[in-house]
């Protein structure tokens, strides 16, 4: 059986243990074996020998940081095809695109999507497992007899060029001065200037500085400047990003549109309504996080989002998640809180040239309220007047309420560490917040060196670490994938059904709002004039009032209950229109 040792240099630390702890329990060492030993300096991290290694468990049990991971795998899965060097993250095999259609890739972050994408774009050479790049010829020998073979060969001929959109949109103006405008001239090699600008709506957007524009603004013109690029594959690494839903769907359409004979699209996403939109294909990743990642054989998109929500691939005899995860096949049907936490009269407030008018309502205690509506139209100003961050011009909110806030937009440009930010937490809510989260180990890691997706995981636990009645989480989802967003869920329903408080939460993922939410608030008007507040509602009446403001119908998945976006203009979109059910069907 093959069998892998990582050691996860950024946990390691060889002082704190005492002096190579996993060196001094190991058995095969207590046989005068090197099975572990220090490594090079000037780091002087272990280097395991999986040669050796019997994979008895004790090194990683032991490591106090949890630095190491030894993994034995499958036998289909003995030869990598790359490895961060020796005891470093391995990849197998790879996702293969295919002209005419848009393949996904569904997984957890940290199981090396994007390794994959780099290497099937030629950014980054895969290495076979070995120290040293491979050349074309081992490569495609590798892949012979499958679908990656044919793939190979042309980027080895020089047949395939690649566009692709990086995930972290946000780097873009530290690396790009200028115009969008000029910008967007620089890379248009296809002459389809002003066909990007209208599909992608950024005509607002061309006279501005980069440096000027707003997160949802830079993923569409990361959008336009790669597909404004001539190839035949183009690459999306977490296009729906900072955008809101009607944004997403708009943009899904257009991913969609660019796959014909001579094109292939392939794209990596965390929302699934928006993946199983936009896809005709799905390979699912699995793996450990920060060990090894697997791809699987290529699925149709509803059968591989289905093998993904189940945890078990049958055809690859695979389980890579010990539970299920399961939606209801009706609406939830609890009951409304009789004890009112807080409420708002009818209110009024304008920023600039921006009005938001707000209806008078109700929170309930022990309730999730999820709040809809597009970007620019007012939800980050209602939740900060809830939070008393800034007042309204006319009317109210209850003041007894003591509220906890975790802003859209995350901070970690200081050196303090994890656990001075979390320390109450760490101490009243490690089971209910800290193991879940995952947080234990960015412990010791300063504020400023976490990624998006663990520097957002430390701001809700240390939202909801704070002593409220209400707590306000704008885009918690951002930067997580799919399994945290559910954690996150999960912990959420903990927080609400133990200390009866209540959580509203504004998010652009319609799976995650329909998973969590009891009651939703709706958001109308038009961005960057007016925006209208309404609710909060049951779910039938708000998802209903919604999705008829984007324009959408939405059915459940008869295996799953999952939901799913209707095609425009099919049979049961005509349907669920007609019966005024746009949410259930």
């Amino acid at each position: 059986m093959p069998r892998i040792a990582i050691v996860r240099k950024d946990r390691c630390n060889p002082q704190g243990c005492g002096g190579y702890l996993c060196a001094r329990v190991c058995p095969v060492n207590m046989e005068d074996k090197d099975c572990i030993v220090p490594g090079p300096p000037p780091e002087k991290k272990p280097i395991i020998d999986e040669k050796l290694c019997t994979g008895c468990g004790i090194c990683p049990n032991r490591c106090p940081f949890g630095a190491i991971d030894i993994v034995n795998l499958p036998e289909a899965l003995s030869n990598p095809i790359h490895r961060y060097g020796r005891n470093g993250f391995h990849l197998y095999s790879l996702p293969t695109p295919i002209f005419g259609k848009v393949v996904g890739i569904v997984g957890r972050n940290g199981i090396g999507k994007s390794t994959a994408i780099k290497i099937v774009a030629g950014a980054l050479k895969p290495n076979l497992g070995t120290d040293e790049d491979a050349d074309w010829t081992d490569i495609v020998k590798f892949f012979k007899g499958k679908e990656a073979q044919g793939y190979f060969e042309a980027v080895r001929d020089g047949k395939i060029k690649v566009a692709y959109k990086p995930q972290h949109v946000e780097l873009i103006p530290q690396t790009m001065k200028g115009k969008v405008h000029e910008l967007l001239h620089k890379v248009d090699e296809r002459k389809k200037f002003d066909e990007m600008v209208k599909e992608l709506d950024l005509l607002d957007v061309l006279d501005r500085d980069i440096t000027e524009v707003s997160g949802g603004e830079l993923q569409r013109i990361a959008i336009a400047a790669t597909v404004l690029r001539q190839a035949n594959l183009y690459i999306f690494d977490e296009p729906s990003s900072y955008l809101d839903i009607k944004q997403r769907i708009n943009v899904s359409k257009f991913i969609k549109s660019l796959a014909d004979e001579n094109t292939a699209v392939l794209v990596v996403e965390h929302d699934l309504i928006i993946m199983d939109y936009m896809t005709d294909l799905l390979h699912i990743m699995y793996g450990k996080e920060g060990a090894y990642g697997v791809v699987s054989l290529p699925k149709s998109t509803r059968t591989g989002m289905n093998i993904y929500l189940e945890g078990f691939i049958k055809d690859e005899n695979m389980r890579f998640r010990d539970h299920e995860i399961k939606f209801l096949a009706r609406p939830p049907q609890k009951p409304v809180s009789k004890v009112t936490l807080t409420s708002w009269d009818s209110m009024h407030k304008k920023l600039g040239n921006f009005a938001l008018t707000i209806k008078e309502g109700t929170i309930g205690r022990s309730t999730v309220i999820g709040i809809l509506g597009e970007n620019g139209i007012g939800k980050t100003t209602f939740v900060k007047m809830l939070a008393g961050v800034i007042e309204s011009d006319e009317g109210k909110v209850d003041a007894k309420v003591k509220v906890a806030y975790k802003p859209q937009y995350l901070e970690g440009r200081n050196d303090e560490l994890v656990m001075n930010l979390l320390g109450e937490a760490t101490q009243k809510y490690d089971a209910q917040l800290i193991v879940p989260l995952e947080i234990r180990p960015l412990l010791l890691k300063p504020l400023n060196t976490l990624s998006g997706g663990e520097l957002q995981r430390v701001a809700i636990a240390h939202c909801l670490s704070q002593a409220a009645d209400l707590y306000l989480l704008d885009e918690p989802s951002a930067y997580l994938d799919i399994e945290q967003r559910l954690a996150f869920s999960k912990v959420v329903r903990d927080v609400v059904e133990q200390r009866g408080v209540s959580v509203l939460i504004v998010d652009h993922d319609l799976l995650f709002i329909d998973y969590l939410s009891d009651r939703i608030i709706v958001f109308e008007g038009v961005p960057a004039k007016h925006g209208e507040v309404t609710g909060p509602f049951a779910m039938e009446e708000g998802m209903n009032k919604f999705l008829t403001e984007v324009g959408i119908t939405m059915r459940r998945d008869k295996d799953t209950n999952r939901p799913r976006i209707n095609k425009p203009g099919s049979r049961l979109e005509q349907e669920q229109k007609a019966e005024g059910k746009l949410y259930y069907g």
